[in-house]
């Protein structure tokens, strides 16, 4: 029997803790030989707050983890049985659908996409009003021009003294209005 990827619903916020126990039920049940890799779909986040850049991890399906494994009454009852676990989706009860290759290896590609060039937090847009939080044009609100997602910078179109000027700030300088 050949291993398909399955989506498992698990209450949101619990993807890793879930993933952590279905790992080690599935190795106390001896069922490791019906089960391949279980993910919890993350891509990297960068954040930039006072001056400093983070990186954290984002979850992009939040509430669903990735199982792939043998399905059969045993591995499904295994998975189900799991705390914080809701079911599988789609499909029918017991019998739940497997999803697409393709899918798979689109959320894989997304996945390591996100550790090699992680995406911003907080995405901007062009033409987009946005308000400056810190700066010497704090409290200055003023239109996106151009967004840099390399360096993690914006020009901002600011009114000073009736005059639009424009301003290159930070990503972490600026808030959405």
């Amino acid at each position: 029997m050949s291993k398909r990827w399955y989506v498992v619903h698990a209450y949101s916020g619990m993807e890793k803790s879930v993933a952590r126990a279905l790992k080690e039920r599935i190795e106390r049940a001896g069922m490791s030989d019906r089960f391949g890799q279980i993910l919890v779909p993350t891509e990297e986040v960068v954040e930039i707050k006072g001056g400093q850049r983070k990186t954290t991890e984002r979850r992009f399906f939040p509430g669903y983890v990735l199982v792939e494994m043998e399905m059969d009454d045993d591995t499904w009852h295994l998975v189900k049985n799991t705390n914080k676990v809701t079911g599988f989706v789609g499909g029918a009860g017991n019998r739940p659908t497997p999803i697409s290759d393709r899918e798979v290896e689109k959320i894989l590609a997304q996945m390591q996409e996100g550790v090699e060039k992680p995406r911003p937090k907080t995405l901007f847009e062009v033409g987009e009003m946005v308000r400056v939080k810190e700066g010497p044009f704090t409290d200055f609100n003023g239109n996106v021009e151009e967004v840099n997602y390399e360096k993690s910078r914006l020009r901002v179109s600011v009114t000073i003294f009736g005059r639009a000027t424009p301003v290159e700030l930070e990503f972490g300088q600026v808030e959405k209005v």
